[in-house]
């Protein structure tokens, strides 16, 4: 489904990615682990276009993607969240999530063409009713109709995987999607992402809460200061002496 190969990513003198390799299979969730500045975040940028990598290559079903403009890879499949994304505060919940759809400009156009002024058009019902169902299926069914700006921080989050669902990904790659949740909202978290991952769509996730990504995870990749130190399975990775000294602890 993705594989890097190389991947470099420079910021002056700091070298945020540092010849990263990483192979996600079809089907599977992938965990990320590493400290605060390790380059996970930048990798989701690099993977997504956001950044260009000064080096390196990422291929996205057997095809270079490397380099690209965001939205082109966006609509090859790859959709994302961000550790601290925003939500639109003059939309409610619904219409936050309805806002994910990326549509072609002709398409756009024609849907605007064919229909009467002033009235919704089809794609707009279509779109609509498929946020209702996301809604439903992330747990926000009840607040859907709410201002943004009135969500606490674990809404907000949910919102963010809808709007990326909206679009059905065949990549979802999820930036600290449990960040400051207490333990519930994290179980409640897991379980989504499982009932995602139910749906035929590959995950990868970047995440502080390990003892939540070894639960998730197939397999697990951990970096530290840009490079891969670590990969393979939670219970391997989690008695790695390099992975226990640079992130997990030791006693």
């Amino acid at each position: 489904m993705l594989k890097i190969n190389g991947l470099y990513k420079n910021f002056g003198a700091l070298q945020a990615l540092d010849n990263v390799d990483m192979e996600v299979k079809e089907g599977e969730i992938h965990g990320v682990i590493g400290p605060n500045g390790s380059g996970k975040t930048t990798l989701f940028n690099c993977i997504t276009g956001t950044l260009k990598p000064d080096g390196g290559k990422v291929f996205f079903k057997d095809e270079e993607i490397t380099g690209l403009a965001a939205h082109v890879i966006a609509n090859k499949g790859i959709h994302r969240t961000f550790q601290a994304g925003r939500l639109i505060s003059n939309l409610t919940v619904l219409e936050n999530i309805m806002c994910g759809v990326q549509d072609s400009l002709g398409k756009a156009l024609k849907d605007t063409m064919v229909r009467w002024p002033f009235t919704p058009s089809n794609r707009e019902k279509e779109i609509r009713e498929k946020a209702e169902r996301i809604a439903e299926f992330i747990g926000l069914a009840d607040v859907m109709n709410r201002w943004s700006n009135d969500l606490v921080w674990t809404e907000r989050q949910l919102v963010q995987i809808g709007r990326a669902l909206i679009n059905e990904p065949s990549l979802l790659l999820l930036d600290e999607p449990a960040s400051g949740m207490g333990p519930h909202e994290i179980e409640n978290m897991e379980d989504i992402i499982r009932k995602i991952r139910g749906m035929g769509i590959t995950i990868v996730v970047v995440s502080h809460e390990v003892k939540m990504l070894m639960n998730l995870s197939e397999i697990v990749t951990v970096l530290n200061f840009g490079q891969k130190i670590a990969e393979n399975v939670p219970e391997i990775i989690q008695k790695d002496t390099r992975v226990l000294e640079a992130y997990l602890g030791t006693e």
